[in-house]
């Protein structure tokens, strides 16, 4: 299974750190953010990924040559002169991941120890009874800052919400995906209508998709470190879940 990284944003909440360091090659404990997705993508399996890069692409670039020849998984860089916005990004490199039925997107800038064995066998399952793409939920204290799901009895999608004034419940799109080939077909129909070239799955994408994904509640460790609050936090928690 390939993977496509996104790790590209600007980290524009976790200033200053970031006028000199992407987020993604923030430290955790001795490793970047981006060793800790690479070594959960080793771990599960996942033999390609794609990173895209864009804030100091330079510098993420040269890290990754510098530590790519130490790896079991293949890496390959994609650089975005203008941001493509998270389905953007996925459109562009369908070339990437047309050998592949299935695959992952996820956004770099979280910490987590999911079990991506767990939520590939759930989306397998899921796909069996119509499912296109499997999202990744976690329970969010605030969901009027996230994308909100409502689903059935059998996980089954029913409504997508990017950060909702009246949110329905408090599960949330935690920004990793496991995703089929027909996808694109969506990316492509929500393409034309934005026209720009620019494509963001929370507000584009995912509410043109509802009945026809499913989410996966995330049973382990999750934050999103794109606050300096939230970074602090996660420096404190990632030891002890490492010890678990």
């Amino acid at each position: 299974m390939r993977a496509i990284l996104l790790a590209a944003g600007k980290g524009t909440r976790l200033k200053p750190f970031t006028d000199t360091v992407p987020k993604c090659l923030m430290p955790i404990h001795g490793k970047t953010l981006l060793e800790i997705w690479l070594d959960l993508f080793e771990k599960y399996g996942i033999s390609d990924v794609l990173i895209n890069t864009h804030h100091h692409s330079a510098k993420v670039e040269s890290f990754i040559e510098d530590i790519k020849k130490d790896r079991k998984i293949k890496i390959v860089t994609f650089y975005e002169k203008e941001l493509l916005g998270s389905g953007g990004t996925v459109f562009a490199n369908r070339d990437f991941v047309a050998d592949t039925d299935d695959f992952i997107i996820a956004y770099a800038d979280n910490l987590t120890d999911i079990n991506l064995d767990e939520m590939i066998n759930s989306h397998r399952l899921f796909r069996s009874k119509g499912g296109i793409i499997t999202i990744g939920l976690f329970r969010a204290p605030d969901p009027t800052s996230c994308g909100i799901v409502v689903f059935d009895q059998e996980n089954r999608i029913l409504d997508f919400i990017e950060k909702p004034i009246h949110p329905k419940s408090n599960l949330a799109n935690c920004g990793i995906y496991v995703s089929t080939q027909e996808i694109f077909n969506y990316l492509d129909i929500c393409m034309e209508k934005k026209k720009n070239g620019v494509l963001d799955f929370g507000f584009d994408v995912l509410s043109e998709l509802a009945g026809k994904m499913f989410g996966y509640e995330i049973k382990g460790y999750l934050r999103d470190i794109g606050t300096s609050k939230s970074y602090h936090k996660a420096l404190e928690e990632w030891p002890l879940i490492l010890k678990r």
